[in-house]
C-alpha cells in the first residue's frame, strides 16, 4: 500500500528536568485520558462511555465554560493577527490510548469524535470572531483559529490489558 496519508497530531511539549512535582500536580487536571480496551469498550477521563458522548464530553474539558477545577486551565495569551489581541488559550490535551486488540473500526471511530470536537470548537470561535466556519477563512484566519484553538492529541503505544473478548 503506497498511501503518504496518516493522522496529524501536534503532541504537548516534553516538561523540562526541573520542573517543580507542584507543577506537574496542577498540570494533571490539564490532561484527559481516553481509552479504548480490548472489547471496544471507551473510558474518558475515567468514566466508561458511549462513543455518542465523547465528543462532547471532549469538548466540555477542553472549554471548560464553568471554570471547574476539575477541567483543564486556560491560559492568557497574545494571539499574532488576532484584533482582540490576547485570548484565553485551553492548556488542555487529550491523551489517547488503545489496546492492542481494539478494533480499527473502534480506533477510528475514537479518532474521528476527538477531531469532530475541536473542529466543532474551532467553528464557533470562527462563527463568534469572523461570522464564517473554520473552512470557510482565509489561511491568515485559520492561523489565529489554531492559535486560540489548537488541536493537542497525544497518543500513547498501545497496551496489552487482555484478550479480545467475542
Amino acid at each position: 500500500m503506497g498511501s503518504n496519508f496518516g493522522l496529524s497530531r501536534q503532541l504537548p511539549p516534553m516538561p523540562t528536568p526541573d520542573q517543580e512535582k507542584q507543577d506537574q500536580q496542577i498540570n494533571r487536571r490539564n490532561l484527559i485520558q481516553v481509552r479504548i480496551n480490548s472489547s471496544d469498550k471507551i473510558y474518558a477521563g475515567g468514566d466508561a462511555i458511549d462513543i455518542s458522548m465523547l465528543k462532547d464530553k471532549v469538548k466540555d474539558f477542553l472549554t471548560n465554560p464553568t471554570n471547574d477545577p476539575n477541567l483543564s486551565e486556560k491560559e492568557v495569551k497574545e494571539i499574532e493577527g488576532y484584533s482582540k489581541g490576547t485570548y484565553a488559550v485551553s492548556k488542555g490535551v487529550i491523551s489517547l490510548q488503545n489496546d492492542r486488540g481494539t478494533s480499527y473500526r473502534a480506533y477510528i471511530a475514537v479518532q474521528n469524535e476527538l477531531v469532530k470536537a475541536v473542529n466543532e470548537i474551532r467553528d464557533d470561535f470562527s462563527m463568534r470572531e469572523y461570522g464564517k466556519k473554520y473552512l470557510q477563512l482565509e489561511e491568515d484566519q485559520q492561523k489565529v483559529v489554531k492559535a486560540c484553538i489548537p488541536q493537542l492529541i497525544s497518543e500513547a503505544e498501545p497496551k496489552d490489558v487482555g484478550a479480545r473478548r467475542k
